[in-house]
Parts: C-alpha cells; sequence; structure tokens
C-alpha cells in the first residue's frame, strides 16, 4: 500500500475541498483531496463523524467484491454524520441533524459500487437515512450497521426472552451485536469464541459466560441443565463450526446462520435437524429493521462504544486500514472526521 501523504489543513470556511480516503486501485489507498461534491434535488450533503472499518471493506481494496465495483471508490458503510446542506425537494431532514443510513441501495452497495463515507462530506439520497436517536453517540452510531446485523439474526430466531439459553459462536462485531441484544432481551447468553480479549468485551456486554471452543460442552450443560442451546446464532462463517451449531442445539431449538461462507464445506450431521426438530435460517444483511433497531438501541440505552478499540484522524485513515487487519488486537477501528461547512 502506499505511504500515506498529508496535505495542509483546510479552512473551515467556504471550503470547497475536502479529505477523503481513496481506494484507486487493487492494494491502494490513499488520502486525497477532492471537491466537494454537489447535491441533486433529493439528496443531502453529511460531514462524516465517525466511519467503521469492515473486513469487507480490505476485501474491496484487495479486488474482491460480492458485485461489481469500479476504481477509484471511497469507501465506508458503517457511518455516523450530521447533515450539513440539503437538496431543494428534501424535507424530511434538516441542517444539523444527526443521521446514519443504510448501505444495500437497491443494486448498489454505498461504500463499495457507488463511493461511501470515508470522506470529510459525501453525498446520501434522503431516502436512505435515520435519524440518530439524541443519546445514542456518534460512535455508537457508526456501529448501527454491523449491530442491526446481529439484531435481525435474533429477530429471526423468534421471541428471544429469559426462557432461552442462548449460544453466540464467534464474537467479532456481528456476534458481539446478538450478544449485546440478547442480554438486554433478557436471554442467558454464553459466547464460544477463541480469543480472550473477544471473550472479555463479550462478558462486558452482558454475556453470561464467554469460553474457548473445548469448554462449550460443559457449561452449556450446566446453564441449560443439559438440555443444549434453545438458540444459536452462528456468526463465524466457518463450515466446521456452521456443523457444530447443529450438535448443542437442544430439541426444538433455533438455530440463524449469520456468518457468512460460500463455497466452502465440512462434514455435518444434517439428520440432526429431523431428530431434534430444529429451525433452521439464515440471515444476510438487516432489511427492514432500522428504525426498529434504533428504538431498541435509545430505549435500552444501549452503548456499543467499548467494541471501539482504535481510532484515527481523518489524515491517518491508512493507519487505520493496517489497524483493522490486526483482529487479535482490535475489535473495531474508527476513522474521525471533523469537517464543517
Amino acid at each position: 500500500m502506499d505511504a500515506l501523504q498529508f496535505q495542509a489543513p483546510h479552512q473551515t470556511k467556504g471550503q470547497t475541498t475536502m479529505k477523503a480516503l481513496q481506494f484507486q486501485a487493487a492494494g491502494e489507498a490513499k488520502v486525497v483531496d477532492i471537491d466537494i461534491p454537489e447535491i441533486a434535488a433529493d439528496e443531502v450533503l453529511v460531514a462524516a463523524r465517525s466511519v467503521g472499518v469492515c473486513h469487507s471493506d480490505i476485501e474491496l481494496l484487495e479486488g474482491r467484491y460480492i458485485i461489481p465495483f469500479e476504481y477509484p471508490i471511497i469507501p465506508g458503510h458503517e457511518w455516523s454524520g450530521e447533515v450539513v446542506r440539503t437538496g431543494a425537494d428534501v424535507d424530511s431532514f434538516t441542517v444539523g441533524d444527526r443521521v446514519v443510513g443504510e448501505c444495500v441501495i437497491g443494486e448498489d452497495h454505498f461504500g463499495f459500487s457507488i463511493s461511501g463515507a470515508a470522506a470529510e462530506f459525501f453525498v446520501a439520497k434522503a431516502a436512505w437515512l435515520h435519524q440518530l436517536p439524541d443519546n445514542v453517540s456518534y460512535t455508537s452510531g457508526a456501529l448501527v450497521e454491523p449491530f442491526s446485523c446481529g439484531y435481525y439474526a435474533l429477530l429471526k430466531a423468534g421471541n428471544v426472552n429469559a426462557s432461552d439459553v442462548l449460544v453466540v459462536l464467534g464474537a467479532g462485531p456481528i456476534g458481539l451485536g446478538v450478544v449485546a441484544a440478547a442480554a438486554i432481551m433478557g436471554a442467558q447468553t454464553l459466547v464460544v469464541e477463541p480469543s480472550e480479549a473477544r471473550r472479555q468485551a463479550a462478558l462486558q456486554l452482558g454475556a453470561r459466560e464467554a469460553v474457548a471452543p473445548d469448554a462449550v460442552e460443559e457449561i452449556l450443560g450446566r446453564l441449560s441443565n443439559g438440555r443444549g442451546a434453545d438458540v444459536v446464532v452462528e456468526a463465524t462463517g466457518r463450515p466446521d463450526v456452521m456443523a457444530s451449531a447443529l450438535e448443542i442445539a437442544g430439541h426444538g431449538a433455533r438455530l440463524v446462520y449469520v456468518g457468512i461462507d460460500v463455497g466452502n464445506a465440512a462434514p455435518a450431521r444434517l439428520g440432526l435437524i429431523q431428530s431434534k426438530e430444529l429451525s433452521v435460517s439464515g440471515s444476510i444483511g438487516s432489511p427492514g429493521v432500522w428504525e426498529a433497531c434504533l428504538r431498541f438501541m435509545a430505549a435500552s440505552g444501549l452503548d456499543l462504544g467499548s467494541l471501539v478499540t482504535q481510532e484515527y484522524p481523518a489524515e491517518r485513515a491508512i493507519e487505520a486500514l493496517k489497524a483493522s487487519r490486526d483482529s487479535a488486537t482490535n475489535i473495531k477501528v474508527h476513522m474521525k472526521f471533523e469537517g464543517t461547512l
């Protein structure tokens, strides 16, 4: 990757250019000065405040993503920001509103096939946006996108409550989002994760127990009085772990697969689906639940800020990319922006 290039600070009034993290070719990322974009009548200009780095951003930089894209592209699909301009036809938002936005827009993916939020200012259509509740910080706001995926997975499981022993396989950002939501819903949550640091993060977010994979049987047996898990959320995307979900599920359990793997395989005893009368579903993204998710966060007072293990200012965005690759140290890395017009 090319070395970071530093530019002189911008003026805060009458500003016409901005800093942006731009992927210019496979493996080539730079912090560049480009013009602040113009907006159409149905669009708003948003000043980014906090932008998360996701593993899929790294895949984009490496030249691979699940839908077609072209370089140069500005990444950033996990974000929070402030509205600084509105188009003539926009009446749902005003300057100063704190907002977050969805990243799957029809056939396009914000931050992938169209430029995203890793810039001082960026364009979004009002229809993509949601008001960020007053008691949800910009940092937590930039975690709504991964959290909403975990929240949606629990909705797919159906009626998660204090009667359930719920096992989360994997404590990445989405798995930890499942932990946080399940704890608020009242479930007794057991997290299975090899990383000690991520197990501690799970406990901080409300997990009843967090164990290494070799300790699952003993702890789950104690929590469930031997009946097995009532709900299993698989959040690793590793085929062998996906197969193990069938083994730890109790009779009549609900299994939700949110970790993604397409093309790899592992042996699995599929007959357990029938013999245990399991309900199995897949979950991808968070369609149609953002408003409910934001109400959930606001009403519960959920603070996801502990998931952010490092923050970098805009001019150090290249360092943020590098830090995000260190999964042993970091759970979530954020870039911070302070642009004003």
